[in-house]
Parts: structure tokens; sequence; C-alpha cells
């Protein structure tokens, strides 16, 4: 049978891997550096991710700081792998091969260091370099600031474009981006943008002002990156330009930045919904998962006491009409189920933006549309299958309405609690599912023992 083209690659790669680790454990600079810089820096991360530290520690004398850089700023590791990992390096090697980084993504792995490690790099580094991480480091985390980088290109309005031509080959090789170029005037504003293209097909003695578009969209260096990556994606901007109030031009935000914020918020996101306190690394050592998980699920536990004792308040009526007890699961369930639904819908619309253009009343009335329409429908469906099994009208009639206005109460409480928390500026997904599952699951038995001890005479 012959070999799959994935097989194939697969093969390729492992004798690459295998031919690179025998280069360095045989100390044979030309053949490692043959194969190695002939790799994309997203194959050279992941071996350099495999290796041990003995192999990574030869390596690093095998490539200069620039490449370094280069593969450093590849890495798809997690943010607490960085520290260990410089710690191998030479400290000169580490700051040199830190100021050949995009000034972004120098600060992406500063933050992850202790200040006096942050301190000591700035110093070894050249000047520039560290005045320029400097400026950036001291912007808040998960703002604007915080993520953008100063390596664009800026041309004046009142040059022509073969001026601005000479500026761009010059400052191209240190650009993160060259498909935006920004117009700012004397007081360095930003006035005007126009595209790679733009400036490409136009004749040398046009004036900049007379092509550039002066209708720009730009972000505060302030505003909340989450924002920012929602502008991005509704403009498909492969980069936008960061403001200050006055409308200084401080730096530019790129897709590839963005794309690393909106994963970011998505895991977290994810891990509020899901009670957990981070899912963005992936816990191989059970104490650690377990330290994560622990702090919700106590509060759970918590909250599953408080409802064990609610339903011990209706002992009476349970000693009553014992059958009661039979449908607890199936009333509680329901409401976590519908509530969880109104959850994710409302917290989707807050994440993406939608329910800042829709009206917020709008989306609490269909929600409770939608909970009248699929409790009335569950209500009759369960009705009918208690009636026939128990061969009780008044039962079935109980658990029916019980699941009516239990699903309306829910998926209220499913859209309502994220809005609140949003307008108090809280993050809604902290309303994660299991927290919200349980609240519903004391407002479902409370509704549910409520109705039957108020109509306990036709049940009996």
């Amino acid at each position: 049978m012959s070999e799959t083209k994935e097989e194939k690659e697969r093969e390729r790669e492992m004798i690459n891997e295998e031919l690179l680790i025998q280069a360095l454990e045989e100390e044979n600079l030309d053949l490692f550096r043959e194969e190695f810089t002939a790799l994309h820096s997203y194959d050279q991360g992941k071996f350099f991710m495999k290796i041990g530290d003995h192999l990574r520690i030869r390596l690093y004398h095998y490539l200069s700081p620039e490449e370094m850089a280069e593969l450093f700023e590849g890495l798809d590791i997690e943010e607490d792998e960085y520290q260990p990992i410089l710690a191998e390096m030479n400290p000169s090697y580490a700051a040199e091969m830190l100021s050949e980084m995009y000034a972004d993504d120098a600060v992406d792995v500063l933050n992850e260091l202790d200040k006096d490690q942050v301190a000591s790099y700035l110093t070894i580094m050249d000047d520039d370099s560290a005045k320029e991480i400097k400026e950036l480091l001291h912007y808040e985390e998960y703002t604007a600031g915080s993520i953008m980088t100063t390596e664009f290109i800026a041309i004046s309005a009142n040059q022509t474009v073969r001026s601005a031509m000479y500026i761009l080959k010059n400052e191209a090789p240190n650009a993160e981006t060259i498909y935006y170029i920004y117009v700012i005037d004397e007081d360095k504003r930003l006035v005007g943008v126009m595209s790679l293209r733009d400036l490409i097909i136009s004749d040398d003695d046009t004036m900049i002002s007379e092509i550039m578009s002066d209708r720009v969209m730009s972000v505060s260096v302030g505003d909340d990156q989450e924002a920012v990556a929602r502008k991005m994606k509704d403009y498909d901007f492969l980069a936008v330009p960061v403001v200050d109030f006055q409308d200084h031009l401080l730096g530019i935000i790129t897709v590839d930045d963005i794309m690393d914020v909106m994963d970011k918020e998505a895991s977290d996101d994810y891990s509020k919904l899901a009670g957990v306190a981070d899912m963005d690394t992936v816990d191989r050592n059970p104490f650690n998962a377990a330290k994560k998980r622990l702090p919700w699920l106590i509060a759970l536990l918590f909250l599953g006491m408080f409802t064990a004792s609610l339903i011990g308040r209706f002992e009476e009526t349970l000693d009553k009409v014992a059958i009661l007890a039979v449908f607890i699961p199936l009333i509680a369930g329901m409401a976590g189920n519908t509530g969880t639904q109104a959850l994710a819908v409302a917290v989707r619309g807050i994440a993406t933006g939608d329910l800042e253009h829709e009206n917020k009343w709008k989306l609490i009335a269909r929600e409770a549309g939608t909970g009248l329409i699929t409790g009335s429908i569950c209500g009759v469906v369960v009705m009918v299958i208690v009636y026939v099994w128990q061969g009780s009208f008044f039962l079935g009639i109980l658990v029916g309405f019980s699941i009516l206005v239990t699903l309306i109460v829910a998926t209220l409480a499913g859209a309502l609690i994220p809005l609140l928390m949003h307008k108090l500026h809280v993050d809604p997904a902290v309303a994660s599912g299991p927290f919200i599952t349980t609240i519903n699951d004391i407002i479902s038995i409370l509704i549910y023992f409520g109705m039957a001890t108020l109509f306990m005479s036709y049940l009996i």
C-alpha cells in the first residue's frame, strides 16, 4: 500500500528531527545550521521545545541572537514557560535576543518575568531598544497600549511619493507591517492612511496629501484589547493605529497580535463558563488541576447544601406525597439546561458586541418568549406522561405547570444575570454554567414545592 501524503510528511519531519539532534550531539555546526535554518520558524519552535535543556544550551551557541529572536517570536508555549527558558541562556545573549524581537513581542515575554529580571535585561540591552520597550511596559495590561508595536512606517502629508518610497525602503526591514502606511502632520498627529498599493501605483511627484485617505479608523491607547479585537474583526483590518487623546500616533496593533488576544479571551470565557480558574494550560499534575478547580467546586458545594436544606424544609410535603421526590431531578435538570442556554446566548452577544447594537429589553422579551414556548410544550408533554404513568391528573398538572414556570424564570435568569454583571463592569462569563445551574436548581425547587404545598389537598 502506497504511503499517504501525511505519512510521507510525518516521516520527513522525523528524519529532520533525528538529523538535527544527531548534529547537535556530535557538535556538527555546519550540518545543523544547514538543516535548521531551512525550516520554517514555526517548525524551528516545535523542534526547540521537543529537545531537552542540555541540547538547547548547545543550540544557543549555534544560532545568533537575531535568529533566536525570530524563533522565539513563533514559539507556541504557555506564559509561565518563558522564565525557565530564558534562564538557560547567557544573560547577555538573552538581552540581545529580546532587543532583536519586535518590541510588543519582547514586552509580552518580559511581562512574565520578575521585576528584578526585567530591570537586569533592560540594563544590558542597547539604549534604543531598552527605551522603546520601557515605554510599552508602562501601559496597563489588557489595553491597546500593552499589545501595540512601535515598529511602523509613518510619513508626512507634505512630501512626495518619491520621498515616501525612499523612507519605506529604508524603514521596511524593521517595520512589523508595511501594508498600511500612516500619514502624520508636523506635530505627529495622525491625519491619514494609505495602502502600499496606493503608494506604488502613484506618480513619483504626487503629493501624499492628494492620495491619502483622511478617514482613519483608530483606537485609543487605553481601549480594552477585546474591544480592539472586535473593531479589527468588524472592519477586516490587517493593522489599526493607536493614538492618545490628542491623536498623536503612538503605535499600531497587527492582526497576528489580535488573533492571540481573541484566543486568550475565548479561553478565558470558556474557563469561566466551565467554572475553572484557568484553562490556558493543560495541567499534567493532578494537584495543580485540583487547586484551580476547587474554589468553584467548594462555592458550588455550599450552594448545593443550601438546595438540600431547602428540600428539607418541604419534608412534610414529601411525607404526604412521596411521589413528588421522583420529579425533583427532572425539574432541576430542565431549569439548569434552559438557563445555561440563555446564558450562552447572552454571554456570546456581550463578547461579540452584538448586544451593543440591540435593545437589551428586546433580548429579555425574546428570551421570555422562548421560555414561554419551550416551557408550554415541555409542560404539556410531561403532564401527559405523568398522567399516563401515575394515573393522577392533578400530579400531571403540577409537574407540567412547574416546568412551564421554571423554564420561563430560568431562561430570564440566564439572560438577566450576565447583562446585570456587564452593567456592573464584571465579566459576564463569571456567571458560569455550574453557577447558573445551581441558582436555577434553587429557583426550581422553590417553585415546584411551593406549588405542591399550595395544592396539597388535590394531591392526597
